[in-house]
């Protein structure tokens, strides 16, 4: 639920410093079916109905889920932000195939959100989880709607989804072009920099 607040934040910020939506629909990513079949399988994967039938797939569903908008991020490297992007969804896939197809998760903070659920579950509390640097060791306060455990990868997640969406706003190019055409300060077509 932290990339919602990261999308609200960065079209937010992108309005702010004078971008527009229409930005947006210039962006060209690369595998966009490949990253958000992976993003809607998770969704699908973690709801009521899938959690409790995927059994034992449970893990490996989510790593190649995982893996397939990585690799949908590392083919669009060129975007401004999605490298952060990449470095978080990278950070989040090594501590869950660490730790057998699980993001370990604070055991407080589970607790204090009321996170625990029947069936197969993305977040798992552990009591010695690999890379606990790498897991879900913080928590949204639970007056946040659709509060939730967090990693440091999804804080990159959420900043790179937030500088992507502000970026595009503002045409930026992979470039550095201005949709304008013009780049870094050179004149435009009336001689005005």
């Amino acid at each position: 639920m932290l990339l919602l607040y990261s999308i609200v934040a960065g079209l937010l910020i992108g309005r702010l410093a004078g971008g527009r939506l229409d930005g947006l629909t210039t962006a060209r990513f690369r595998l966009a079916p490949l990253a958000l079949g992976g993003l809607l399988f998770q969704l699908v994967l973690f709801s009521p109905f899938a959690t409790e039938r995927v059994g034992d797939l449970g893990p490996v569903l989510y790593v190649a889920s995982t893996a397939a908008v990585l690799v949908a991020l590392l083919a669009n490297l060129r975007l401004p932000g999605l490298w952060i992007l990449a470095i978080g969804a990278g950070m989040n896939l090594v501590a869950i195939v660490a730790n057998g197809g699980y993001m370990p998760a604070d055991p407080e903070g589970v607790a204090a959100l009321g996170l625990r659920g029947a069936g197969y579950t993305n977040s798992i509390v552990l009591t010695d989880p690999a890379l606990p640097f790498l897991t879900d060791i913080f928590a949204m306060p639970a007056w946040m709607p659709a509060a939730n455990i967090f990693s440091i990868g999804d804080v990159l997640l959420g900043i790179g989804v937030a500088m992507t969406i502000a970026l595009a706003m503002r045409g930026t190019s992979p470039a550095g072009q201005s949709k304008s055409g013009s780049a870094g300060g050179a004149p435009d077509s009336t001689g005005a920099r």
